[in-house]
């Protein structure tokens, strides 16, 4: 009785081992398992910018650092500078500043849906899904994607804070780019 008892506790300390394993690994992923299981695996900046037409209406994780943002009646666009993601889906430099996982895309959601302290964010996490392309603020002839925010994670700097702050985009919103925004602020 006394061998089966200490079976049965060491069975109960590796169940509790996996189980615990387990949640921190996954508690350790930047965005819910939802949004990855959804999302095109391994897309990168230069493969959207190479081909959008491919991706179209399908679902994207990609990385940045917010560099500009602009407000149209409904909605909020923010331009980032790509940061390709690790594992964990939390974004980093690139290998090379001038190649082409450092260009740009804009995300778009309801003017609602972003949090005040995005300006706080030093990296973000992007969930999104591809609506379109739309001129370049520093190039206006080159086009860079436009992704509809499905889930967004912002990241603090780390020097200063560890916090995040999350937000998701609304299911229901308009999926294509208004008419009138077009460039840097709305500049042609």
């Amino acid at each position: 009785m006394e061998k089966e008892s200490g079976f049965v506790k060491g069975l109960q300390r590796w169940t509790m081992a996996i189980t615990v394993g387990y949640l921190v690994s996954a508690c350790s992923l930047a965005i819910p398992r939802q949004y990855i299981d959804q999302a095109v695996p391994g897309v990168t900046l230069t493969a959207l910018a190479s081909n959008l037409e491919a991706y179209q209406e399908k679902i994207v994780i990609l990385g940045g650092v917010i560099v500009e943002e602009q407000d149209s009646d409904e909605h909020v666009f923010l331009r980032l500078k790509n940061r390709p993601l690790d594992k964990e889906y939390r974004p980093h430099r690139p290998l090379s500043l001038d190649g082409p996982e450092a260009g740009y895309y804009w995300v778009m959601m309801g003017r609602g849906e972003l949090p005040e302290q995005h300006r706080e964010w030093a990296r973000v996490t992007v969930v999104g899904q591809i609506i379109g392309k739309r001129p370049s603020a520093a190039t206006p002839a080159a086009l860079e994607p436009v992704l509809a925010v499905l889930y967004l994670r912002g990241w603090a700097d780390s020097i200063m804070s560890s916090s995040a702050s999350t937000t998701r985009g609304d299911r229901n919103r308009s999926i294509s780019v208004p008419k009138g925004a077009r460039g840097e602020f709305g500049q042609q």
